[in-house]
């Protein structure tokens, strides 16, 4: 009985920390790619479909992204930006996440400015709204 209730106990906490958090392919892909879908969105349901890149004259970084909604209903999005340098370490410049909704199968642009000229990549994230 007690090897029972140990085992369940583990079990349970196994679980339980495992969910919510991102996975070691999901955050290796936020490392390397210009937008990541978090959380349980993926591909199917909301995807990038143009990126542009523009270097202000004060050397800041704009960034353009046009997302679309891929699915027949309503989403409820947050969108945001973390700047990188030219190593793809953050600079520290990550804009605060802004709600983004799209009516079925819509597509809008969302656009992020950095705060300094060290920003040399980034990477766009998309998650649910919370």
């Amino acid at each position: 009985m007690k090897n029972l209730i140990t085992s369940l106990t583990i079990s349970l906490s196994i679980l339980f920390v495992g969910c919510g958090t991102p996975s070691v392919q999901q955050s290796a892909t936020a490392n390397s790619s210009k937008f990541v879908a978090l959380g349980s969105l993926g591909s199917q349901t909301v995807q990038c479909t143009a990126l542009q890149e523009t270097t202000l004259p004060d050397g800041r970084l704009q960034v353009r992204a046009n997302i679309l909604n891929r699915v027949n209903k309503r989403m409820d999005l947050q969108v945001n930006c973390v700047f990188k340098d030219e190593q793809g370490f953050s600079t520290g410049d990550e804009t605060p996440f802004q709600t983004l909704i799209l009516d079925e199968t819509a597509q809008n642009t969302v656009t992020f400015i950095s705060l300094n000229n060290k920003a040399k990549s980034y990477t766009v994230r998309v998650r649910l709204s919370r």
